[in-house]
């Protein structure tokens, strides 16, 4: 029992880990490229790198943290232009080859010797170096707080039925949430003919949030989870990196639902028909290039600020990563690109530790555990595309491409 209560807490610390934020940030901006516009960048590791290495680079030779920021984004913004003028008139695959290139070129220009006191080199820029700039910001005071302060360890001397009940509730709420989604999805749909119910409006809506609240409340009651409120790996950068998923996530949803989203949309389903009605295709697809590669810089930066700056970390791994969460969530949805994040994470890291927990080190090493996991993943994708394209949330009518 004590096994398997380790695994799920490591499966739970993943989850929340700045690291995972920082790539659910870079998915949300990959979204809006491949989902919504349909542009088939490869290169969004590219997009982090540069985000990675503007903020580090301008930290460590004392620039403003507001500026360092802004230097992160400028050098995506001067990337998606270098990458677009030349490209994003062509058909789709030719960005794709170009990103991915690029992004590669990035790595390699990285890793320089020659420019090992600007970037560090291969071994990069060392995290001491610019956190704390960041850390200092902290206003969440000293020592180590727990989530979910009231947990199962207040209740009945911390009896492992009363934990058991909290995954209960958990796992309830889960499976309320996906059957009140599936209500209003239904709801939306505009060949419906049934008459409309009280779940299928605002209150389905109100309802799920308040499952979603009370599941998470119920996880972490069972599972509570122990960090220093400040620190390079304590709550202040985990409550920063996960704000600003939930603030791009926001702007996303804002985007998407204006009419410069309708055109993205049209873009990505029939571009002659889009011209034929004099719009600029070539600007859409810019500003959406634009737009998902500052998502990329900024979850570059989140990224950098538990570890450090090393270019083989933000590599064309990266990527492919963010792509698997984007097809696992949901393409051109609005929580997809956060919910395949997490599950694509987690997902791997219950693998690995179930199997370096019961698999003999005869059979599998821990270091062959790693590839297992990735393997097991890679397979799921499989599957998943083959049996359900569109993804956990995606909608088989957003699956409509023009590249």
């Amino acid at each position: 029992m004590d096994t398997i209560l380790d695994i799920l807490s490591a499966v739970i610390r993943e989850a929340i880990s700045p690291g995972t934020a920082a790539v659910a940030i870079a998915v949300i901006g990959l979204n809006l490229h491949f989902g919504y516009t349909g542009l088939l960048n490869f290169g969004q590791s590219g997009f982090m790198l540069l985000g990675a290495y503007g903020f580090a680079i301008s930290l460590v030779h004392d620039v403003p943290l507001p500026l360092a920021v802004l230097v992160g984004l400028g050098l995506a913004f001067v990337f998606a232009l270098v990458l677009g003028i030349p490209t994003l008139q062509l058909r789709g695959d030719y960005l794709a080859i170009v990103t991915i290139s690029a992004a590669e070129i990035i790595r390699f220009v990285g890793r320089l010797s020659n420019l090992k006191d600007l970037t560090g080199g291969a071994q990069g820029i060392q995290g001491r170096t610019y956190q704390p700039a960041f850390v200092d910001l902290s206003f969440f005071g000293d020592g180590a707080w727990t989530l979910a302060p009231f947990n199962y360890t207040d209740v009945a001397d911390g009896a492992g039925w009363v934990r058991a009940l909290g995954g209960l509730v958990f796992a309830a709420c889960i499976v309320a949430t996906v059957l009140v989604g599936r209500r209003l999805k239904r709801a939306a749909d505009p060949t419906r003919t049934a008459p409309r119910t009280g779940l299928d409006g605002t209150l389905g809506k109100v309802a799920a949030v308040v499952l979603v609240l009370i599941g998470l409340y119920a996880l972490f009651f069972a599972m509570p989870v122990t960090y220093g409120r400040s620190g390079v790996n304590g709550w202040w950068v985990r409550a920063v990196a996960w704000t600003l998923v939930a603030l791009s996530t926001l702007v996303v949803y804002l985007l998407v639902r204006s009419p410069w989203g309708r055109l993205l949309r049209g873009v990505r389903e029939d571009e002659d028909a889009m011209r034929s009605l004099g719009r600029n295709v070539f600007a859409v697809k810019m500003q959406s290039l634009v737009i998902g590669g500052l998502f990329g810089a900024l979850g570059g930066m989140v990224y950098v600020l538990a570890s450090t700056v090393q270019p083989d970390a933000l590599g064309r791994q990266i990527t492919f990563f963010s792509y698997t969460a984007l097809l696992l969530g949901g393409a051109a949805t609005i929580l997809g690109p956060v919910l395949g994040t997490v599950l694509f994470f987690s997902a791997r890291i219950l693998i690995r530790e179930s199997a370096r927990a019961y698999v003999p080190d005869s059979i599998m090493s821990a270091q062959q555990t790693e590839q297992f996991s990735f393997i097991v993943v890679g397979v799921a994708l499989v599957l998943l595309v083959i049996f359900r394209p569109q993804g956990i949330l995606g909608n088989k009518r957003e699956l409509r491409f023009n590249v």
